[in-house]
């Protein structure tokens, strides 16, 4: 074999060399840097979900606390009103107690169904926001990949 010949090979044996090194290298990089975004990524996620369970503990919170003041008042108002139909001068007079009491008992029914329902969907709401970002990050992430 010549020396021209030789040497031909050599450097074709060398650029294909060098080339699947660089690629390998390349290659190499792309995937490490898919990992950490991947990584990354996925650290958002947990630090997501904590943040909604976060929210929606602390909505449990108010809901539970706002429910025990409602039975709280509540039984407060039935023990007022028992003790007012109990020294109630005439018939018409209980009936005039316990008509009002139960108009007022049934206002603050409504208004705590009312406030409960807000309150829920406040949890709902505060709750699911976090999620819905990372799933919005995640559809983002999925369409620059295409």
């Amino acid at each position: 074999m010549s020396t021209a010949k030789k040497d031909a090979a050599k450097e074709t044996i060398e650029t294909v060399t060098a080339a699947s090194n660089k690629a390998v290298q390349d290659g190499f990089e792309r995937t490490m840097t898919a990992l950490n975004d991947a990584s990354a990524f996925q650290k958002e996620t947990v630090d997501a979900v904590i943040a909604s369970a976060t929210v929606a503990s602390k909505s449990i919170e108010e809901i539970n606390s706002n429910t025990l003041e409602y039975a709280k008042k509540s039984m407060e108002d039935g023990v007022t009103a028992a003790k007012s139909l109990a020294s109630a001068k005439s018939v018409q007079d209980m009936i005039e107690i316990q008509s009002d009491f139960t108009k007022s008992a049934l206002d603050a029914y409504l208004a705590q169904i009312n406030r409960n329902s807000e309150l829920m969907s406040g949890l709902f709401k505060d709750s699911f926001k976090p999620l819905n970002d990372r799933m919005a990050a995640a559809v983002e992430v999925m369409q620059s990949q295409r």
